[in-house]
């Protein structure tokens, strides 16, 4: 959906035309944004029902105002200060990090030239060199909301048991093999509890995946631990519905969106001490474990299946939390909030 430069006051580029975290970022945000101020995308990879702005009519945008550069990437960064500084665009430059590593010398030259900060966590924050505002992603509570749990699995064609799942990406740094070992533990001594890993596994990472199903049918345990295929966005928030417990084992994460679509569907979760979760997951919505330690996330989920009550309470409070403080126009308004700061 194109939009006229005059009535654009924050560009948000998107550099890069496969599929990513910051793409989606970007694709679920400025629609929400764009109800409280003049905003566009630029760059390939978006959906076409997105506000936006040619990439070729960037050096062309009048000089009449200020207008915030939202960058999110290196390349978006640098091209950022091209425009400001080689064609003399108007542009205050913000740049969102979500990155929990030591910064090149490069990118915290880029960094350094920026107007404004953004961390998506606490712990990014931390690895920043300068002051940064940290705010939190969001999501759409309405989408990620609670439902009816035997006919969502009826509809999934899911088993009628205490389910417990785990969603994304399915590699080593995900933990995928984390969940499937403990699962592997936990259910032969449960016969009410079965587990579902949904997700996709590309190129090297296939022997990974091919490797955990054939445990999986050694140990005899091929009907209760399924492997369903990864499915596009809007048919995720069913996947969560169906469930009892959420498992979120990665090893390392930039921010992590699925405890809190698991939250918002009322699922409580155990989840490791990565990425943004010490923030999402609080003592009454789920448990935290340490990265990649085996024996503590078979403790912690057994605590949780052994004990149905305390699983119905953190429930109700994992939809409460999400509600109060994470849906996605607390993370728009956030954001707006501090482009009107810097446009002021």
């Amino acid at each position: 959906m194109p939009v006229q430069p005059d009535r654009i006051e924050v560009i948000a580029p998107n550099l890069k035309r496969r599929l990513s975290g910051v793409t989606a970022t970007i694709a679920r945000l400025v629609p929400v944004q764009a109800r409280l101020i003049g905003i566009a995308a630029t760059g390939p990879g978006l959906p076409a029902d997105l506000p936006h702005l040619p990439l070729w009519r960037l050096p062309f945008l009048p000089r009449d105002r200020w207008r915030v550069w939202h960058a999110r990437r290196n390349t978006e960064m640098l091209l950022g200060i091209a425009l400001r500084h080689l064609l003399r665009r108007r542009l205050k430059l913000l740049f969102t990090s979500a990155s929990q590593r030591r910064h090149t010398g490069y990118t915290r030259w880029l960094i350094g030239r920026m107007d404004a900060l953004v961390a998506t966590s606490r712990r990014t924050a931390s690895y920043l060199e300068r002051p940064a505002e940290v705010i939190l992603h969001g999501i759409d509570t309405d989408t990620f909301r609670p439902g009816d749990r035997a006919e969502v699995r009826a509809r999934l064609g899911l088993p009628e048991a205490v389910l417990v799942g785990c969603y994304g990406r399915i590699r080593a740094q995900k933990g995928t093999d984390v969940f499937v070992h403990a699962m592997m533990r936990l259910l032969p001594e449960r016969p009410g509890v079965a587990a579902v890993v949904m997700g996709r596994a590309v190129g090297e990472h296939q022997a990974f995946l091919d490797g955990l199903r054939r445990e999986v049918e050694a140990a005899g345990l091929g009907q209760r631990i399924l492997f369903r295929p990864e499915v596009t966005v809007d048919r995720m928030p069913d996947w969560y519905r169906a469930l009892d417990l959420y498992v979120a084992p990665q090893r390392w994460e930039g921010f992590g969106l699925t405890p809190l679509e698991a939250m918002a569907c009322g699922v409580p979760v155990v989840a490791t001490r990565v990425g943004a979760f010490e923030e999402l997951v609080s003592a009454d919505t789920g448990r935290l474990v340490p990265p990649g330690d085996l024996a503590a996330m078979v403790a912690e989920v057994a605590a949780l299946l052994d004990d149905a009550a305390l699983c119905g309470r953190m429930a109700e409070a994992a939809r409460a939390r999400t509600l109060k403080g994470f849906r996605i126009e607390d993370e728009a308004a956030a954001l707006v909030a501090l482009y009107r700061r810097l446009l002021a």
